[in-house]
């Protein structure tokens, strides 16, 4: 009698598991992930949609603690947030962490119509009740009734050119505790290198610095930050750079964060005052320098 081989045992059955299960957040709206394009129409997660996720939370990382900080300290929270376009950082901001929290509100800025008229429609939609939108440039939304007197967060990502600078001012005048921004386009301070340039060689070697137009440029964006962190820090705020890692997209990857304290740095504003007069840049003065803290 031939002998039969014993039957192979069989393989456990493998647990399907949701691949969207393994990359969203608890609770976290499948419909506004699809509306902001990250998921596709069917709730599907390709290839780009995964990485555009994957940056997303990175930059939450960094706001988060923000949040945090402020709701262990008041009840209520207010986050402006300035060039919104179609309002993708507050929308994720408010479904990951405020929509459960009843003092919270989040306002978008945005100079296009359309795009405030399309947030409102979703955040309608989504029964996003504390989420407003306005259309203003970030200078009018200083002097604008719509907003409140106190703003807690100011973010301003790719806020092109002086718009960032116009975004500190809304942040100094509203007692903001936090700023974000992402720098974008900063071409005012390179101009004005330009524009002075030959004066500059014959009154500083540093001249040197920007002497052609690539350095111009790359200087120019450079130096525009530093300025930026100077005032921050003349008025008062704990100012960290750090880059956005992940983003490799995007060559706009400087991440600044100011955190007021109080207590402005010693000499920030001298040397803010020193730097734009050894650079001839003098003509920045009413941007950067502004009143002074009381």
């Amino acid at each position: 009698m031939k002998r039969q081989n014993p039957p192979a045992p069989s393989k456990p059955k493998t647990a399907f598991v949701d691949p969207l299960a393994e990359v969203l957040r608890p609770s976290q709206s499948v419909e506004l992930l699809k509306e902001l394009h990250i998921l596709t129409r069917d709730g599907r997660l390709n290839q780009d949609s995964r990485r555009k996720l994957k940056q997303v939370y990175h930059l939450c990382n960094f706001i988060e603690p923000l949040l945090n900080d402020v709701l262990e300290r008041q009840d209520t929270l207010t986050l402006a947030d300035h060039g919104a376009g179609k309002s993708y950082l507050g929308f994720i901001l408010y479904d990951l962490f405020l929509k459960e929290r009843p003092g919270s509100h989040i306002f978008g800025i945005e100079t296009r119509d359309e795009l405030v008229a399309k947030s409102r429609e979703l955040a309608a939609r989504l029964g996003f009740d504390r989420m407003s939108f306005l259309s203003a440039t970030v200078a009018e939304s200083i002097t604008t009734d719509t907003l409140p007197a106190r703003v807690d967060i100011v973010t301003a990502l790719h806020a092109c050119n002086t718009a960032t600078d116009d975004a500190i001012q809304f942040a100094l005048a509203k007692q903001a505790r936090h700023i974000v921004l992402v720098p974008c386009c900063q071409a005012e301070v390179a101009s004005v290198l330009r524009k002075h340039k030959n004066e500059s060689f014959g009154k500083t070697p540093l001249s040197e610095i920007w002497r052609h137009p690539i350095h111009t440029r790359e200087f120019g964006s450079q130096l525009t930050n530093v300025l930026r962190c100077l005032q921050l820090e003349s008025h008062g705020y704990q100012v960290t750079v750090t880059e956005l890692v992940g983003w490799e997209h995007s060559l706009k990857n400087e991440l600044i964060i100011a955190t007021l304290t109080g207590a402005p740095r010693r000499n920030a504003r001298e040397r803010l005052q020193q730097i734009l007069r050894e650079l001839n840049l003098q003509e920045l003065e009413g941007r950067f320098l502004g009143p002074q803290s009381p």
